[in-house]
């Protein structure tokens, strides 16, 4: 029999599957708080995979990614273990936020410290008590507030097995990128744990095919890693291209965004992509693409201030071909297009 994953205190036994909590600072009310952690532990041996999300405390997809890929019938046969952690800022969770208390930024505060700020301590108990039992992660993202991401990965892909992790989510998107200071994804690496980060949705908001994407691509990504069963033999989707570059084209005005192009579409250098204008719609400017390449990411709200960022654009050497891709896995996860009842009712 396999031996136990201790967390916490606690010994989850091999074939098990249990909650621990692990204690963080309480509220300054001296209410308790800790950090829910699912672990499901395989009998037998195989990698260890962390599971988190809402690192951001606004960014809420990722939660009901966890929850539904804990409902997966298929972890009944799980080899290794895995570890998921649905909400690591729980303080910014709990106030919609995007930071903690002391209004800094968690995924740039690791390694973090025992002895330093609230965001020190949260970023070191993470790394050390869950992401440290690891060997691999999959850190769930979404954009920010009145910013939607399209389904994509982003990886640093000089490594073997990131390349593998990132090309076995099966999206058509990957985002060569390198590796920020103070991020999980840094401290990580640094620790010799795989890490890819899925980015999807906007903050603050439940999108059904980013999380129907995050599900699939998540279960994809154990399968790929010897932790689930090989899928049954099915059309074998087209390989995802990478993005070595990307950039954000920002307001020349402020005013009131008309957005002209969708997520995911093909745009060309000098493409129109929205017009600014005041209320009267006077003074009316355009927003062009400086570069070819796919949307990736754009700005939800009309109401703009010169220089935000509001259309995000990544390059390919075939744009043509992702933005087709693109547009078949919209339309593979779109409920409407359902044969069968889904396992999990579309939220609408």
């Amino acid at each position: 029999m396999r031996a136990g994953f201790r967390l916490a205190g606690v010994t989850i036994r091999a074939g098990e599957r249990q909650a621990v909590n692990l204690d963080v600072p309480d509220f300054y009310t001296h209410t308790g708080m800790t950090l829910p952690v699912q672990v499901v532990h395989g009998r037998r041996d195989g990698p260890v995979l962390f599971l988190s999300a809402a690192l951001h405390g606004d960014e809420i997809n990722g939660v009901e990614i966890i929850r539904r890929v804990l409902r997966q019938r298929v972890l009944a046969r799980l080899q290794g273990t895995l570890v998921a952690v649905p909400i690591v800022n729980i303080y910014g969770f709990i106030h919609k936020s995007r930071y903690l208390p002391d209004r800094r930024d968690l995924n740039r505060s690791f390694p973090g410290s025992e002895t330093g700020s609230l965001a020190a301590r949260m970023a070191h108990l993470f790394l050390h008590d869950v992401v440290a039992r690891c060997t691999h992660g999959i850190d769930l993202h979404t954009g920010a507030i009145h910013r939607e991401n399209l389904p994509q990965i982003r990886a640093l892909m000089d490594d073997r097995e990131t390349e593998r992790m990132a090309h076995a989510f099966a999206l058509p998107v990957i985002l060569n990128t390198g590796i920020v200071a103070g991020s999980l994804r840094n401290a990580a690496e640094k620790m010799g744990i795989t890490v890819i980060v899925y980015e999807a949705g906007e903050a603050l908001r439940f999108d059904e095919v980013a999380i129907r994407a995050g599900v699939t691509g998540t279960v994809n990504v154990m399968r790929a890693i010897g932790m689930l069963p090989a899928a049954r033999a099915r059309r074998r989707a087209p390989a995802p291209l990478v993005a070595n570059s990307s950039t954000w084209m920002r307001a020349p005005r402020s005013g009131i965004l008309r957005t002209l192009k969708p997520l995911g579409a093909r745009v060309h250098e000098g493409a129109l992509l929205g017009v600014i204008s005041d209320p009267l719609g006077a003074n009316e400017v355009p927003v062009r693409a400086t570069a070819p390449g796919v949307i990736i990411g754009r700005s939800t709200t009309p109401l703009t201030n010169e220089g935000e960022a509001v259309f995000h654009i990544a390059r390919f050497g075939d744009p043509d071909r992702v933005a087709g891709r693109v547009e078949e896995v919209q339309q593979e996860l779109n409920p409407a297009t359902d044969e069968l009842p889904p396992v999990e009712p579309p939220i609408v």
